[in-house]
């Protein structure tokens, strides 16, 4: 377990008791997984493109409708970035643990679907994806790189079922967490192991899925850089670099993490 002290080879030991113990253990993971594989947290206070954008100009559904085109031309080479970015040691682990029946599934903040690349099948995608497009009135679902070349082409990026702006599948400020989130909250209730990796869970309504795991009987192990709100409510702390900590875990259990 290189690259770790000895107190959190301690804990992650402790982590790998509890996921062969547990009988249906769930995770959630935040913009710390997906930073690990070089993509920016697009929703932070403290990233660079909030400190150079007003994100209710470029994140936000009344911006989006104000302005369509303005915001497909902001996104479009920041959502290409994603579709290079390659799952980590964090996406691996995770897939590897639903492989092994040792995960019922994963709740994301994130868009970028690495989870399903690693090779993860049950997930929750609580913020949308970037891979598709949605119109704002029927529903109607395309490849966003279709309603894209729209936008490229002069023309605006509307539904050709009925007129309505198509917007891409994710969730903007001022908007409402999609139906998924309602699975996911049931989840929580009744898992009894829930492993939260990668999250300050400063964002609502999400965050309060630790709570609601918590107060339904679950043990919660939080894995992040930076301490959380609910730390003290953890059952297990992990503050270190998520991949040493998942690498570990890996070998811990025995699973062999291809690159």
């Amino acid at each position: 377990m290189s690259g770790l002290t000895e107190e959190q080879r301690r804990l992650v030991d402790d982590l790998a008791r509890r996921l062969r113990a547990a009988r249906d253990p769930m995770a959630l993971t935040g913009a710390g997984v997906s930073t690990e594989s070089g993509i920016p947290d697009f929703r932070s206070a403290e990233s660079g493109i909030w400190r150079e954008h007003d994100p209710m100009e470029v994140a936000s559904l009344e911006g989006f409708r104000r302005e369509p085109r303005r915001f497909y031309t902001f996104w479009e080479p920041r959502f290409g970035k994603l579709g290079e970015a390659r799952p980590n040691a964090a996406h691996r682990v995770l897939a590897a643990l639903e492989r092994a029946g040792m995960l019922s599934g994963v709740v994301t903040q994130n868009i970028d679907g690495l989870h399903g690349v690693a090779g993860s099948e049950r997930v929750l995608e609580v913020h949308g994806s970037y891979r598709q497009a949605r119109c704002l009135r029927c529903g109607r679902v395309e490849s966003l790189e279709a309603v894209t070349e729209r936008v490229r082409q002069g023309r605006l990026p509307i539904c050709e079922d009925c007129g309505e702006l198509m917007k891409p599948d994710v969730v903007l400020f001022g908007e409402q967490l999609p139906p998924v989130f309602a699975e996911a909250t049931r989840l929580a209730r009744q898992t009894d192991l829930l492993v939260v990796l990668g999250s300050s869970l400063g964002v609502h309504p999400v965050a309060g899925l630790v709570p609601e795991a918590h107060e339904a009987g679950a043990a919660v192990v939080l894995i992040n850089r930076e301490p959380s709100p609910y730390d003290e409510m953890a059952d297990v702390v992990i503050h270190g670099e998520l991949g040493p900590v998942s690498r570990a875990l890996a070998e811990r259990l025995g699973f062999e993490l291809a690159d």
